[in-house]
């Protein structure tokens, strides 16, 4: 598999690596990816990689189609020469929009706190994102949801997150907000994120993606349109406001 780095630390911004795979499509396949590949309503990451004096840029990066061992694939943004097989590479990630990413995702964590209903689908991007909310009605006051929502994020809390095993996760359902899809099992084990510590958890919930390590690096948001989606379905944009 592709030891994804990015879990153990979604601040690396590079990393080296080395070349195991050329799918067909023509994505280079490394054996360790500060990269996070596209799902779970997160965009792939963006970036380059280079070697000796070549350089490929990276559009995104996406989990290897068929496969069970979790291989994921770099993207090239344009046609151009691969890594040759074997070689040693140095990626480096588009950090600005990385970072973007986590924060938005963070948010939407945050506003499934303030909603506490439950999520039917969500998108993320480098300035917004929403969520979809099993909500026929809309809110009555859009303004105390965004107000309430930043006073959880001026607080400052921490993000971090545990491993438990598919096990667990079955015997805790209550865990899995959303309901359009369902947490990975079959690997053994689930990562949860966790926002608050010991003295108060706020949220925690099954997820794959890349967050802040503290909520205050959100920074302000501002909840945009809600949508009508259907006969019990709302969505509800956020935006980083700044």
């Amino acid at each position: 598999m592709t030891l994804p780095l990015f879990l153990e630390d979604a601040y690396l911004r590079d990393a080296r690596a080395r070349v195991i795979e050329h799918t067909p499509e023509g994505g280079v396949v490394l054996d360790r990816s500060i990269f996070y590949a596209a799902g779970g309503g997160q965009p792939g990451d963006s970036g380059v990689i280079t070697w000796g004096t070549r350089r490929l840029g990276i559009a995104t990066c996406v989990k290897v189609e068929g496969s069970a061992q979790g291989y994921t694939a770099l993207v090239a943004a344009e046609p151009a020469p691969l890594p040759p097989l074997g070689a040693v590479v140095e990626q480096s990630l588009d950090w600005e929009r990385r970072h973007a990413h986590m924060r938005v995702h963070s948010a939407l964590h945050l506003l499934s706190v303030v909603i506490p209903l439950p999520v039917t689908g969500g998108s993320i991007s480098a300035g917004k994102g929403r969520l979809d909310f099993d909500m026929p009605d809309a809110p009555e006051d859009k303004d105390a949801l965004e107000r309430s929502l930043n006073a959880l994020i001026e607080l400052d809390y921490v993000v971090s997150e545990e491993w438990i095993s598919d096990e667990e996760l079955r015997a805790n359902p209550q865990l899995v907000k959303t309901m359009s899809v369902q947490p990975p099992v079959g690997a053994g084990r689930v990562r949860l994120v966790r926002i608050g510590d010991a003295t108060r958890q706020i949220d925690l919930q099954p997820c794959g993606g890349t967050h802040v390590a503290r909520t205050s690096e959100i920074g302000r948001v501002r909840i945009g349109k809600i949508e009508k989606k259907g006969k019990q379905n709302r969505r509800v944009y956020l935006h980083l406001d700044d």
